[in-house]
């Protein structure tokens, strides 16, 4: 699947393939941000090219909200009516110092809920606040509910690594295919 969104602001493409792992490029302007959404994709085990155009330069706000408006609505679109698919996950990463927790229903209800206690403020070009921006624009726009919890650490980078790591794997958890038809117990989501 490809998605293109230009705004005045920002031009993002994505060409995503959530059930092939493969090959993932990834190229923004902010160096922080290309190094998460690679390792996003790649415990999502996709393929993937995503790349990102800041027009205006002001800050890294806009590239990483639009981005994962891209992602998220590509996921949504790709998920279609979310029928045999496992829909829940969670995983907690450990990463050095960092142990973070993410766990996700693929629901139809997207709310992002994030707890990390960043005291950084910018890596690599990115603002830390950014973090918590990027997960809860992701969730709104997939429509998937996900949590983000830091459970221990102290190593900023380790921390926000360890969640990306962690809401990849869920993400590719709960989108696996089962002989389940909607798993609810309404029988609807």
């Amino acid at each position: 699947m490809s998605r293109r969104r230009e705004t005045r602001e920002t031009v993002v493409e994505l060409s995503i393939d959530i059930d092939s792992p493969g090959p993932i490029e990834v190229k923004t302007p902010v160096p922080f941000l290309n190094h998460m959404l690679y390792t996003l994709l790649f415990y999502m085990r996709t393929s993937a090219t995503l790349s990102a155009t800041d027009k205006l330069g002001y800050d890294d706000h806009h590239v990483v909200e639009d981005c994962a408006i891209v992602l998220g609505d590509a996921l949504r679109e790709l998920l279609g009516d979310r029928a045999s698919i496992a829909r829940f996950a969670s995983v907690v990463v450990p990463m050095d110092d960092a142990l973070v927790l993410a766990a996700v229903d693929i629901s139809g209800r997207g709310e992002g809920f994030v707890k990390l206690d960043l005291s950084r403020e910018n890596i690599g070009g990115m603002s830390t606040e950014n973090v918590e921006h990027f997960m809860k624009t992701l969730a709104r726009r997939a429509e998937v509910t996900l949590h983000l919890r830091q459970l221990d650490g102290s190593n900023v980078h380790h921390i926000i690594e360890a969640g990306f790591k962690a809401v990849g794997m869920a993400l590719y958890q709960a989108t696996r295919k089962t002989e389940e038809g909607v798993f609810s117990t309404k029988g609807m989501l």
